[in-house]
């Protein structure tokens, strides 16, 4: 197991299998030195944890959870194209959606559930680029997708 799953473990949560995509699209792809990953919804064992608009019918915290799930299945990506976390040499930039309320300006704080939890696992290497988005809408309702870039070792 590598270190950074021992992280995962030790927070009690887990790098899920890389979702299965819902449309037509891979999951991510590795181009070079480079993992591109498709965005990534709250999924859990492939039903949609958090559904809804932020600030709407889901809370600022719970849309926070969201996208710590996102960044989990981001990183199952991650690990199906290169089999192991620690050969991640930095996380470069991080892209956040989140589906907003009518009025909801709180963005950065919700995809801080993504990025916080980056920086527990990977350090420096966590800190990273990042958009922060507020969409009317997101596939099958959810509300956050994240993408992730990171630059991994051979």
């Amino acid at each position: 197991m590598s270190v950074v799953e021992k992280k995962v473990q030790e927070m009690g949560l887990s790098i899920p299998e890389a979702p299965k995509p819902v449309a037509a699209y891979v999951p991510g792809v590795k181009v070079g030195n480079y993992v591109y990953t498709s965005g990534q919804i709250p999924l859990v064992n492939g039903e949609l944890k958090y559904k809804g608009k932020a600030g709407g019918e889901v809370s600022e915290a719970d849309a926070y959870e969201a996208a710590k799930v996102c960044a989990l299945n981001c990183l199952g990506v991650v690990k199906s194209l290169i089999g192991d976390l620690d050969k991640v040499e930095k996380v470069a930039k991080v892209v956040g959606f989140v589906n907003s309320a009518a009025g909801f300006d709180m963005q950065p704080k919700v995809i801080n559930g993504a990025s916080e939890l980056l920086g527990e696992l990977f350090g420096d290497k966590g800190a990273h680029a990042r958009s922060a988005v507020g969409v009317s809408e997101l596939p099958l309702g959810a509300t956050c997708e994240v993408e992730l870039i990171v630059k991994v070792r051979d």
